[in-house]
């Protein structure tokens, strides 16, 4: 009889780069006409942390991976499998996951590739690395969002440039006996890609069109809502779960108002729900992985407890993962 193997979380990494810089810093370099009671009352941002000159999104998946690696007790030499979710890669190529691995030391020739759904892509990786290790191919992998959004950031633009962060959080995801991962849903949908992009591309050393991110926010907060709590509800059905089964509601860390109207959505008490968003803003697809790095590391959340991992982003893709951890 064929033996069972689930995907279970073993190890959590975060890492925020350089010092905080608050709300009045940001108006006050940038001059921007805003204030720092706007910011906090509408997206409940009060900091976040951006990259140096000389800083990639690999220098951020590094830290985030050695410390998920020690966490889970494991090296290097362990990893047979990378996947980094991000859409601020070091290059257009090679990968971040392939800088990634030869900055860890990992000396076999296990797959390692970058995945792009924006803020969703944490989820995507994870539900992508939970089929390679239910299929048998791997044993450990190195799951990771890292994101250098500075980078995309138009500055004049306070309706954006308030909202996001860098920095990275990484999982180390290992075969088991013991049900992790009990369920994962993803979902795209391209005729949206108007409201939430980054319009533009390089072309003979130059970049043509608008290089900047670019949002609709009323359409993204209806769109949001929408879709985390659907899917949500999608991953316990799949499961043979109900929403009071959860121990935790850990969204991808966009704004306090999505965060709040989807856990109201899904009926779930607002004191569930691991909320990180005010410290480091909006990390795209390293906001999950830092949430959950951070609820680990407090106490909060504690093994064998039922956790629900939800993102959406532009594209749209929007996704969830149920787990026990």
């Amino acid at each position: 009889m064929n033996r069972i193997v689930y995907s279970r979380i073993t190890g959590t990494g975060g890492y925020l780069p350089g010092a905080p810089v608050s709300n009045a810093e940001l108006i006050r370099k940038h001059q921007l006409e805003s204030s720092d009671d706007w910011i906090t009352e509408r997206t409940g941002i009060r900091t976040r942390h951006l990259v140096a000159a000389n800083e990639n999104a690999s220098d951020l998946a590094l830290e985030a991976c050695r410390r998920a690696l020690t966490a889970a007790g494991k090296v290097p030499a362990d990893v047979d499998l990378i996947i980094v979710a991000t859409s601020t890669p070091d290059f257009i190529f090679p990968s971040t996951a392939a800088i990634l691995q030869r900055k860890l030391g990992v000396a076999n020739s296990s797959p390692a590739f970058d995945l792009q759904a924006v803020c969703t892509g944490f989820v995507y990786a994870a539900a992508v690395a939970d089929k390679f290790i239910r299929s048998g191919t791997t044993r450990c992998a190195l799951v990771v969002g890292a994101e250098v959004f500075s980078r995309i950031l138009d500055w004049k633009d306070r309706g954006t440039c308030v909202l996001f962060g860098d920095g990275a959080g990484a999982i180390v995801l290992e075969a088991s006996d013991i049900p992790g991962i009990l369920s994962t849903a993803l979902h795209a949908d391209g005729s949206y890609s108007e409201i939430l992009n980054v319009p533009g591309q390089i072309n003979g050393g130059q970049a043509i069109g608008d290089p900047f991110l670019r949002m609709d926010g009323q359409a993204v907060f209806k769109f949001a809502v929408r879709a985390l709590a659907e899917v949500g509800e999608e991953v316990l059905a799949a499961a043979g779960m109900t929403i009071d089964q959860v121990d935790w509601l850990i969204p991808h860390q966009a704004n306090i108002r999505i965060i709040n109207a989807t856990a109201k959505k899904l009926g779930l008490p607002a004191e569930k729900g691991i909320v990180t968003v005010a410290h480091h803003g909006n990390t795209s697809a390293a906001s999950i992985p830092i949430a959950l790095d951070e609820g680990v590391r407090d106490g909060r959340i504690k093994h064998g407890e039922t956790l629900l991992l939800e993102g959406v982003g532009g594209g749209f893709t929007w996704g969830a993962a149920l787990l026990k951890y």
